[in-house]
């Protein structure tokens, strides 16, 4: 009976001990990093996580199936295939982008209204680089033990170049610089998208097998 009555206290107790473990865990100090900093590199490591899952299923929903076969046996190029999938990842990364950069904007409390167009150039810039990447190993992947391991390792490595600029070129326009200043890195994620594409595209006939 005694240990019935203690219960209700060992749990409040015990929420009393996890909430300051949380509170160890998750604190955010403005006055140690401003809102501003924070939000380019937490902007980008949402978009370059959550395409790694949407590229990870684009071609797992059909290897499951075998409905890659079918697509292997129609009368399209593997670069046709290539650019299909791409364009699928491409569009899922943009509906991430779509939410997440207004998300941020609200939780952070970061102004975005006069550099949104600019902030939506950058993101279109970095996806299709990081899809163009990633989808080309997403391929290479599909059919291995290990996919969801070997994707993040293979991948994660050659999107280096394109968040690093993307990241850059955001943190600066959050900072209030003006566009030229953000000019540089955006023909640099250009040149890095025409490097990639160009590249995948001619790989990616390797990559599958009939």
């Amino acid at each position: 009976m005694s240990a019935q009555l203690t219960l209700p206290g060992t749990f409040a107790a015990a929420l009393l001990v996890a909430r300051k473990d949380l509170s160890i865990e998750f604190p955010w100090d403005p006055t140690a990093v401003g809102a501003i900093d924070l939000a380019p590199g937490v902007l980008w490591i949402i978009f370059t996580f959550s395409g790694l899952l949407g590229l990870q299923r684009s071609f797992n929903v059909e290897i499951a199936e075998r409905a890659i076969d079918g697509l292997l046996a129609a009368p399209i190029s593997r670069e046709a295939i290539y650019l299909g999938k791409a364009m699928a990842n491409l569009a899922f990364v943009a509906a991430v982008q779509v939410v997440a950069i207004p998300t941020l904007g609200l939780f952070y409390d970061v102004p975005l209204g006069g550099i949104l167009p600019a902030l939506a150039g950058i993101a279109l810039l970095a996806a299709i680089g990081l899809v163009a990447v990633g989808t080309l190993f997403a391929s290479m992947t599909v059919n291995t033990r290990l996919a969801e391991l070997l994707l993040p390792m293979l991948a994660l490595p050659f999107f280096v170049p394109i968040v690093l600029p993307a990241a850059q070129a955001t943190a600066k326009l959050l900072a209030g610089r003006p566009l030229e200043d953000v000019a540089s890195w955006l023909k640099l994620l250009a040149a890095f998208d025409i490097v990639f594409v160009a590249a995948c595209m001619a790989a990616f006939p390797h990559t599958l097998e009939e």
